[in-house]
């Protein structure tokens, strides 16, 4: 036990104690001030803490002082080797006061950075007595040699070090559960992150506004992926519902006897597996809205049902004659032709034209180039924090393969692409090689069919602007030279381009 409280000591304890019960960020930091202070209370010329790496049972160098320091940092050492891997390996605390002539000690880093140790103190730091890394102190000052006092002093230090280990790894995990909550939030709870620069998705947005005021039912139509649910969530979050259940049902998920049930609810003993009363969808949503994803796939012997909610805004849970009324507004999309199915017999034209009322027409990707590049590092951007992998942003190249791929599977396989290429991609910026997109010439599609002349010459502008930008590191003045435009068009293309 130490003899006697060493006044100066025991407030710098207090100080750093204090700094780890603090909302640190900068951890590195926070154990260099404290390697610092146990150096200097340890009236020693030089210091190291390094921690375990268990995968490869070595050791390295986290914070480094005094002269040599920064050389002696691109080393490492093995569990069991040298004076620190010794203490690693058996967890104990050890004084060496003649270093030269220990058996353990490394000579060979020594030489390499031409620093002679001669005294020498290292102990471990424990999580719950289990070692995951060690300090050591080298030189006391003066060539006196290290006592026992000096050696319990520098274990509380090493507490101090484990515990600021401890409360930074729960402080990271605290701050990832956070930020997934939030995206979750954002994503699963409810209401997905609405983001465009299109012109023509701008515009439906704005009808939708007109639209969302209403409570007359609303036909979302476009292909696959195109993001229907979201233009949905937006109609329901701009209306005086807003407050209310938005519920959501995908017609083509479950078969036509479960589907039944999960719209209209059942009561007990309706069929074999009904062994209590269940709410059904509509139920769920009333005073609010209920949006019914794949409309096209309704059984014919539920859409007479659908169809007598939208009109008298009644039905009956499966096994049960009593009438529920519900007050609901209904939202349905669909990536089929139902005009074609009302023809066929397929789809019943009565509720066709009740769901009709106010059709929108989501145009696909291909038709909204603008879109691509924000939605791309939106994905990235979500990716980022799943995978816990960090990208700079996209190459060039991919930006421009993204921009002429005709995106068949729309909105939907852009992010399942974007989260490909954060799995898969090993530098800093994403390319080409990590989107797996075929090139414009092996496509069998015409990417730019639907495309007016404005938006392709705008699309072009942008990236070519963009990559004359990036060669001049931004400068606009050497750009405009470049580019042998006025540097003052230049700004306003910029401006105007919304280029960053």
């Amino acid at each position: 036990m130490l003899s006697k409280i060493d006044v100066k000591k025991f407030h710098t304890l207090i100080e750093i104690n204090s700094l780890i019960n603090s909302n640190f960020k900068d951890v590195n930091g926070l154990l260099t001030r404290i390697m610092e202070s146990a150096t200097r209370l340890s009236e020693a010329e030089a210091s190291c803490l390094m921690l375990m790496d268990k995968e490869k049972q070595e050791l390295f160098f986290e914070v480094a002082l005094g002269s040599k320091g920064h050389e002696v940092k691109k080393y490492t050492v093995k569990l069991g080797e040298g004076i620190a891997g010794w203490v690693a390996f058996h967890n104990k605390s050890l004084i060496v006061n003649d270093v030269v002539n220990d058996k353990r000690h490394l000579i060979n880093i020594a030489e390499q950075i031409n620093y002679t140790s001669k005294t020498m103190m290292a102990v471990p730091m424990r999580i719950k007595d289990e070692c995951i890394g060690i300090i050591e102190v080298i030189n006391k000052i003066g060539d006196a040699g290290f006592t026992q006092e000096d050696i319990e002093w520098l274990e509380i230090f090493a507490n101090q070090a484990a515990l600021a280990i401890v409360n930074a790894k729960s402080m990271e995990d605290a701050r990832d559960e956070i930020q997934m909550l939030q995206d979750r939030l954002k994503t699963d709870q409810s209401y997905h992150t609405m983001i465009t620069k299109s012109p023509v998705i701008l515009e439906k947005i704005e009808i939708i506004g007109r639209v969302a005021k209403t409570d007359s039912s609303v036909l979302l139509l476009g292909e696959s992926g195109v993001g229907k649910e979201l233009f949905a969530e937006q109609i329901h979050l701009r209306s005086p519902r807003s407050r209310s259940p938005f519920i959501r049902v995908n017609c083509a998920a479950l078969p036509e006897g479960l589907l039944e049930s999960e719209l209209f609810g059942h009561v007990k003993g309706a069929f074999t597996n009904a062994v209590s009363n269940r709410q059904g969808r509509f139920e769920m949503a009333d005073g609010g809205t209920i949006f019914l994803d794949e409309i096209g796939d309704l059984p014919l012997s539920l859409q007479a049902k659908i169809l007598r909610v939208i009109q008298e805004r009644k039905f009956e849970k499966v096994g049960s004659d009593t009438t529920i009324n519900v007050n609901v507004r209904i939202l349905a999309a669909t990536n089929k032709d139902i005009e074609t199915q009302v023809q066929k017999g397929e789809f019943r034209g009565d509720l066709y034209y009740r769901l009709n009322v106010l059709p929108i027409h989501i145009p696909p990707l291909r038709q909204r180039p603008e879109d691509i590049p924000e939605l791309a590092r939106f994905f990235l951007d979500g990716f980022m924090k799943e995978t816990k992998k960090h990208f700079d942003g996209f190459s060039q190249e991919a930006l421009q393969a993204m921009l002429t791929y005709s995106w068949p599977g729309n909105v939907r396989e852009l992010q399942n692409c974007i989260e490909r290429a954060c799995v898969i991609g090993k530098n800093k910026i994403i390319g080409c090689e990590d989107l797996f997109l075929k090139s414009r010439n092996d496509t069998h599609e015409s990417e730019y069919t639907d495309r007016n002349l404005k938006i392709a010459l705008n699309v072009f502008k942008t990236n070519f602007i963009r990559k004359v930008l990036e060669e001049n590191e931004w400068n606009q003045t050497e750009t405009s030279k470049a580019l042998a435009i006025q540097r003052t068009y230049l700004s306003r293309l910029i401006k105007e381009l919304d280029i960053n």
